[in-house]
């Protein structure tokens, strides 16, 4: 298999394989499976692909921020032409709601590439257009506390699964730099933006999102976003008057490999 060249200075942050045994992945496929899960659902963006987003508010989805951008000409997506569909399965969501306004932060800039400045505020918040107020969808709340060695819990959907979520309940984080979580965790396209969660006394709590996926010395890892910077801003930008602001800046580094099948953003990489 040919080995990917990594520019993103994480190799010095891996300490090697996970710790425990990660377990599969698990789809939820009926509502019993699902119970507890349905606040996570697919972002349809433009009916040519989809990222997976979070209810972190009645009224506010998070998701990876280069899921807003068009991959071969690098425009920003008009947010109305994205349909948050909370909790699909099987063809049929719990609710659907169109997106009124996206913001991402002043440091994330889209194009095309991945790297470790991009990945470290690879964010969005989704303003929908109608809070989603059912009894069965609470929104998950946010934690900052991730270590190395942790074991965390992803839900997405992915272009082998993008009619149901699956969930991998126990994957590792394995390292970590600047804002950027190396994790043993099993995503594919599709999966950008899905939420890496903790469990802390039972209750799973939001502590990254799905950035990328990539090879270190041919073991499939993938890159998570942490949170404690972005979302502040996020919350402010929100709570600004007029329309969605969607500020950027920065880099550039080349990705060796093929990006995902649709026209939008999701930049994920395999070897």
């Amino acid at each position: 298999m040919r080995q990917m060249i990594w520019a993103i200075g994480l190799l010095a942050a891996l300490m090697g394989p996970a710790t425990a045994q990660d377990a599969p992945l698990a789809s939820l496929q009926t509502g019993d499976d699902a119970r507890g899960w349905e606040a996570v659902g697919r972002l349809d963006i433009e009916g040519k692909g989809f990222c997976t987003g979070t209810l972190i508010a009645p009224d506010i989805v998070l998701t990876a921020a280069h899921c807003l951008y068009e991959r071969g000409s690098g425009d920003r997506i008009d947010p109305s032409r994205i349909e948050f569909q909370a909790g699909l399965r099987n063809g049929r969501a719990l609710a659907y709601r169109d997106v009124r306004r996206a913001v991402t932060p002043a440091g994330y800039v889209f194009d095309g590439t991945v790297s470790d400045v991009a990945s470290q505020a690879d964010v969005a918040l989704l303003e929908l257009s109608q809070p989603i107020r059912l009894t069965q969808i609470a929104p998950f709340e946010i934690t900052s506390r991730l270590a190395m060695g942790t074991q965390v819990g992803v839900v997405s959907y992915a272009q082998d699964r993008s009619e149901a979520p699956s969930l991998q309940e126990a994957c590792s984080v394995l390292g970590q730099s600047r804002g950027v979580y190396v994790l043993s965790c099993d995503v594919n396209f599709g999966a950008s933006g899905a939420p890496i969660f903790v469990f802390e006394g039972g209750v799973a709590r939001i502590v990254s999102v799905v950035s990328a996926k990539a090879e270190m010395d041919g073991q499939q890892v993938a890159l998570g976003t942490s949170l404690d910077q972005p979302l502040a801003e996020l919350r402010a930008l929100l709570d600004m008057d007029g329309g969605g602001a969607f500020q950027a800046v920065t880099p550039r580094v080349r990705v060796m490999g093929q990006t995902e099948q649709s026209g939008t953003g999701a930049k994920f990489v395999r070897p």
